[in-house]
């Protein structure tokens, strides 16, 4: 998604939990692309993270035009066996960073003059999962946030979508199933192949560069609406 925003010239800023991998990203986007790329390191799911990445950002960049909530990970429990730990941890990655940092963000894009906000959720806040109860209510709650925050902030010029992608390669899926299919006769490109079949119309999982597309094209809004270079 960075790739692709930056591609259009757009400044982006980075953010992960790993230093040493979001700043080597960030330099590759820029070497790249020529655009300016910022690599932040923080936890989403610390509201004092959330806070100094925003401060950050307001600094070096002036203010936000582009958020794209991309922030999540799959879960693996039953409902009776996962402690109120669990289930906080996800409450915090999926609904309240995405919270947080609409808070934090709105100021700059109605300074502005209007911006987008973006959230990736799952198509498991529709069509749940039995593995992952938590990932799958947490994503629904994500869904009805962008609902509300939409209706809010419709009357600045700040459009907020949300996105239920279906399956899409990515590690969260290879490494698990190369466990689960470890000394089975099964591997774990014929498991995933038969999870496409099942639950995918188009009967394969999609690349993260075709969801990367489809959220820099709703992004493009943002352009028109601020008076300086985009900044996500």
């Amino acid at each position: 998604m960075a790739q692709g925003l930056a591609r259009e010239g757009v400044q982006v800023t980075l953010c992960a939990r790993n230093a040493a991998r979001v700043e080597a990203a960030a330099r590759a986007i820029h070497t790249e692309f020529g655009v300016r790329a910022i690599g932040i390191a923080a936890d989403v799911t610390a509201a004092a993270d959330i806070e100094r990445l925003v401060q950050i950002v307001e600094e070096s960049l002036g203010g936000v035009d582009i958020l794209i909530d991309n922030a999540g990970a799959g879960s693996e429990e039953t409902i009776l066996e996962a402690p109120d730990e669990r289930w906080q941890h996800y409450w915090d990655l999926h609904v309240m960073a995405s919270v947080r940092l609409a808070r934090g963000v709105t100021p700059s894009m109605r300074r502005r003059g209007g911006g987008v906000i973006l959230h990736n959720a799952s198509i498991c806040a529709k069509q749940p999962l039995a593995h992952e109860p938590i990932y799958n209510v947490t994503k629904a709650a994500l869904v009805m946030f962008s609902k509300c925050l939409s209706n809010e902030l419709i009357g600045d010029n700040i459009r907020v979508n949300c996105i239920n992608p279906g399956l899409v390669m990515t590690e969260g899926w290879i490494e698990p199933v190369k466990q689960w299919t470890e000394g089975t006769d099964t591997t774990w490109q014929q498991y995933l192949d038969g999870v496409a079949r099942q639950y995918a119309p188009i009967g394969r999982f999609a690349t993260p560069q075709e969801v990367a597309d489809f959220l820099c094209f709703s992004a493009r809004r943002a352009r028109a609406t601020a008076s300086a270079p985009p900044i996500t």
